[in-house]
C-alpha cells in the first residue's frame, strides 16, 4: 500500500512582498509536511515568518514560488473565488483578536460560516449550540461578545472555526490576548480537539505555549531551523 499523502504539503515555498523599489522575503524555501491528526506549533521570534507561513498553509496567501497543497489540492494554483470557497469548507481559522461580530450573539457568530455555506437555518442553529456546548459555553449562546470574557470570546471563535467541520484548524497567536490561566484552559481545549481528530497548526512566539503541541517547527529569518517532536 502507498502511504497516505500529507494533509499539508509545502515544498520550497517562498513568499516575497514588494516594498517600493525593494522586496522583503518573509518565507524562504520552506519545505514541510503535516499529516492528518497532527498537532503542530510554528514558533520563533517576531518577524521570522510564522504568520506568513500560516497564511500560505491556509490558502489565505499564495507563494511567490514553490508549492502548497492542502488535502490533495494545490492551493497555490487556485483563483481567489476558488480559494475562498476552499477555505470556507476545509479550513478553520482562529485569530488572536477573535474577530467576532459585536452585534450578534455567540450562537449567531458560530452560525455565520454555515450560513455562507448554505446550511439550512434549523441545522446551523442546532450545530452552533452543539459546538458551544463542546467548548464549554452552552449557557452563553445568547450572550454578545461584550458580555463575554476574553477567554470565552476565544472559545466562541474556536466554535465558529469548527462550524463547517474543517479538516484543518489554523490558529495565529490564539493565546496572545489572554492571561496565563485562561491561556492554559485554551490549550487544554486544543488538546481535546486534537484527541477528537482535528488537525491543528498554531503560531506562537512563546516556547512554553509551543511545548503543548506534539511537534514544534521553529523558524528564523523565514527558514525552518528545527523540527522536533515533543511526544
Amino acid at each position: 500500500m502507498q502511504p497516505a499523502l500529507p494533509l499539508i504539503r509545502c515544498q520550497d515555498a517562498v513568499r516575497t512582498y514588494p516594498m517600493g523599489d525593494a522586496a522583503v522575503t518573509a518565507v524562504r524555501g520552506v519545505t514541510l509536511d503535516i499529516v492528518r491528526g497532527e498537532y503542530v506549533a510554528l514558533t520563533g521570534p517576531s518577524g521570522c515568518g510564522k504568520s506568513t507561513l500560516l497564511h500560505l498553509l491556509g490558502a489565505v496567501d499564495i507563494p511567490s514560488s514553490g508549492l502548497v497543497s492542502v488535502n490533495g489540492r494545490e492551493t497555490s494554483a487556485m483563483r481567489d473565488r476558488e480559494a475562498t470557497e476552499f477555505r470556507l469548507r476545509h479550513i478553520g481559522f482562529v485569530f488572536q483578536r477573535f474577530y467576532l461580530m459585536p452585534t450578534l450573539t455567540a450562537a449567531e457568530n458560530v452560525e455565520l460560516p454555515m450560513a455562507e455555506a448554505g446550511v439550512a437555518r434549523r441545522v446551523r442553529r442546532a450545530r452552533a449550540l452543539e459546538l458551544l456546548g463542546y467548548v464549554g459555553l452552552g449557557d452563553r449562546s445568547s450572550h454578545r461578545p461584550t458580555q463575554l470574557s476574553g477567554g470565552e470570546q476565544q472559545r466562541v471563535a474556536i466554535a465558529r472555526a469548527l462550524a463547517n467541520a474543517p479538516s484543518l484548524l489554523l490558529a495565529d497567536e490564539p493565546t496572545g490576548e489572554l492571561d496565563a490561566e485562561t491561556g492554559v484552559t485554551l490549550l487544554e481545549l486544543f488538546a481535546r480537539l486534537n484527541r477528537d481528530g482535528t488537525t491543528l497548526v498554531f503560531v506562537t512566539h512563546d516556547a512554553v505555549v509551543a511545548s503543548a503541541a506534539q511537534r514544534v517547527v521553529r523558524l528564523r529569518d523565514g527558514r525552518v531551523v528545527s523540527d522536533e517532536r515533543n511526544r
